[in-house]
């Protein structure tokens, strides 16, 4: 079912997933670049940050700089990383209900003419102070990411709907493909000894320490979900500390336990985690992906080759000052 601010609704929707891309940017006067959906979209007159789905092997933060330009017709820089969110919308219209992970980046001008579209998606882009901004119609995502209360202006299932955690179509060059969104931890005990996990035979990377956490669940956010995912790998209670970055990695021709060669698209966000009091490590992930995971010393771990690591995990120690 699902459930309206006035009232319910209550047709079969199909689930849908996507990973998107955003900016905030401001001037410097302090205001801040929204764009405002048109009727042509599912939310008209509705503002929102600029930005859109990240295309299948694009790093998000080329789809900040290609949305923004496309729905504002400004060149922008990306200055830094400012959040990870996730969320529900259903679409009873277009008969679908779409999750979707949005990172956020800060980003500033570098050049272009503000204007508007006919016929677009999207069709004003304006600046507008944040005081100003509390009186529009905003999507949720963009009044979190600006700091502000969320209006319930999406439609919101009770019950998140299934939809597998692997999920393969076929491509237009006739090799499957797939893009899935991850969160991991770089997790650290009192003593700064860090966790990794090993891959298992039969996966992508197999043998190469890897960081622990995956894939996110339908309507799970980031970091609830690598919370839980390690405690299923490694046996840890973690605490969420801070994120630390967002990793793009493609591999066009990924082998795996499918057995049929896939272009694959991974965007991963990975945080900071505190196990305060470490238990001993249990592997719950008997047959799955992970077959190993270990505690690794500050110097353990700087004594580990280069190509021990899977790519993620090397980016994700070294926004850690760990390696």
């Amino acid at each position: 079912m699902i459930r309206a601010e006035f009232g319910p609704v209550t047709p079969a929707l199909e689930p849908l997933r996507r990973i998107a891309a955003y900016a905030v940017c401001t001037d410097p006067e302090d205001r801040v670049l929204l764009v405002r959906a048109s009727p042509r979209s599912g939310t008209p007159g509705v503002w929102s940050l600029p930005g859109g789905a990240v295309d299948h092997g694009e790093d998000p933060q080329h789809t900040v700089v290609r949305e923004t330009a496309a729905e504002t017709g400004l060149s922008v820089t990306v200055t830094g990383l400012g959040d990870v969110l996730a969320d529900m919308r259903s679409l009873p219209h277009r008969g679908v209900t779409i999750h979707t992970d949005r990172v956020i980046y800060r980003a500033s001008v570098r050049g272009g003419t503000l204007g508007d579209r006919i016929g677009h998606p999207t069709d004003l882009a304006r600046w507008h102070t944040r005081e100003e901004a509390k009186g529009l119609p905003l999507r949720p995502f963009t009044a979190s990411a600006l700091g502000l209360t969320p209006d319930r202006l999406d439609l919101r299932p009770d019950e998140a709907p299934e939809f597998p955690s692997f999920h393969a179509v076929p491509g237009p060059d006739g090799l499957h493909r797939a893009q899935r969104f991850a969160a991991y931890a770089v997790a650290t005990d009192p003593a700064r000894r860090v966790l990794l996990t090993r891959i298992a035979a039969g996966y992508p990377g197999a043998g190469r320490w890897h960081l622990p956490g995956g894939g996110t669940d339908y309507g799970e956010q980031p970091g609830a979900a690598l919370i839980r995912e390690l405690h299923e790998e490694t046996g840890q209670a973690g605490r969420l500390m801070e994120l630390l970055g967002v990793a793009s990695h493609r591999d066009a021709a990924s082998l795996g336990p499918e057995g049929y060669p896939i272009d694959w698209h991974g965007v991963r966000a990975f945080y900071r985690v505190a196990v305060d009091a470490p238990a001993p490590i249990a592997v719950g992930d008997v047959g799955g992906s992970t077959c190993d995971a270990r505690w690794f010393a500050p110097e353990e771990l700087t004594a580990l080759a280069a190509d021990a690591l899977t790519e993620v995990t090397a980016e994700a120690v070294r926004a850690a000052r760990l390696r």
